[in-house]
């Protein structure tokens, strides 16, 4: 899939299948992703609505960024930000990852498990299962394989942010299992090019929470103990009683 960065006039996009995030719609994360390629340097996405998969989409430019439709339903809207990376509260080791892992909620129940960041039940997905690390983060070990969008060895950018999108959702205080949390809105910086058979830690920590909404932090951080990537997000939870 060719994007440009910086978008002139409208352009078609198809979020494929494999990229689901429910089993009706894509990853939060991914479009996200996807809709950051047509911002000029740090971007923050909107979701207005569940992006569909397999289905044509308009990128249109505005004043600020670029609006995604489908017909004449918004679907994501992105900007051009200056990124402020949050603090990290702490940066796990690879093997406190991997301990924080088998600890994964969604072991024992997943509301999305064919996800393709998240999902217990997808072989060709990124299989990134953040549990608790008993200092208030969640932590994943993460080895991007050769089966994912890369060039040249090289991630491509909308895989990356699916990766440090759902983590920020296992961060948050509810039990996802009965109260399920979808992607509103995503900022993320990657610093750094993301390498095909490299090992990484995930994290993610809730940073507060407004009624229906949560507020959560993100980072990617190499066997170097570089962080290479940050997100913030904004996740709504779907139960409204």
């Amino acid at each position: 899939m060719q994007l440009a960065v910086g978008l002139l006039m409208s352009q078609s996009i198809i979020i494929p299948s494999r990229f689901n995030g429910p089993d009706e719609s894509a990853n939060g994360g991914y479009t996200c992703g996807v809709v950051a390629t047509f911002i000029d340097g740090d971007a923050e996405v909107t979701l207005r609505s569940p992006p569909p998969l397999d289905t044509p989409l308009e990128a249109i430019p505005t004043a600020d960024g670029v609006e995604i439709l489908d017909g004449s339903t918004p679907v994501a809207t992105g900007r051009s930000i200056a990124f402020d990376p949050p603090v990290l509260p702490a940066t796990p080791s690879w093997e406190e990852a991997n301990t924080a892992s088998r600890h994964y909620l969604g072991h024992r129940r997943h509301q999305f498990p064919t996800c393709f960041s998240c999902g217990t039940e997808r072989d060709d997905g990124l299989r990134i299962f953040p549990g608790p690390t008993g200092s208030g983060l969640v932590a994943s070990p993460w080895t991007p394989d050769s089966s994912l969008p890369n060039n040249e060895g090289i991630l491509a950018s909308p895989v990356v942010w699916a990766a440090i999108d759902c983590p920020g959702a296992w961060a948050d205080a509810r039990d996802l299992t009965e109260d399920p949390v979808v992607l509103g809105r995503m900022a993320a910086v990657v610093f750094e090019p993301i390498e095909i058979g490299r090992r990484y830690v995930v994290i993610a920590w809730k940073l507060s929470e407004d009624g229906r909404k949560s507020f959560a932090a993100t980072a990617l951080i190499d066997d170097a103990g570089k962080v290479v990537g940050s997100a913030r997000q904004t996740w709504i939870s779907t139960r409204r009683s």
